[in-house]
């Protein structure tokens, strides 16, 4: 597995920010945003309709997709998705 880098909104210290500022946060940092809230998942689409660019939501509802599946899903797409072809995009788990 190609090295991964994590960081979460909290190591970040961003915690508490509101979605639109997390997006655009990840957007400065060019990193593809994992997701489980629909708050989020709403202002990507909301940016996908107005043509404003973001590096890529991926998105799990929290009562259909398990950590194990999360976790597994998440390992596959960081094996075999360049960060460019995630741009602007919402994709969804489980796969």
């Amino acid at each position: 597995m190609r090295g991964v880098d994590v960081l979460t909104v909290q190591e970040d210290g961003r915690s508490g920010l509101e979605d639109p500022l997390v997006l655009d946060r990840a957007t400065e940092l060019e990193r593809v945003l994992f997701s489980q809230d629909e708050d989020l998942l709403a202002e990507a689409r909301e940016r996908q309709t107005e043509g404003r660019s973001f590096p890529g939501v991926i998105f799990a509802h929290q009562l259909h997709v398990t950590i194990g599946d999360c976790v597994r899903d998440l390992e596959l797409i960081a094996e075999a998705a360049d960060p460019a072809d995630l741009s602007d995009r919402v994709e969804f788990l489980p796969l």
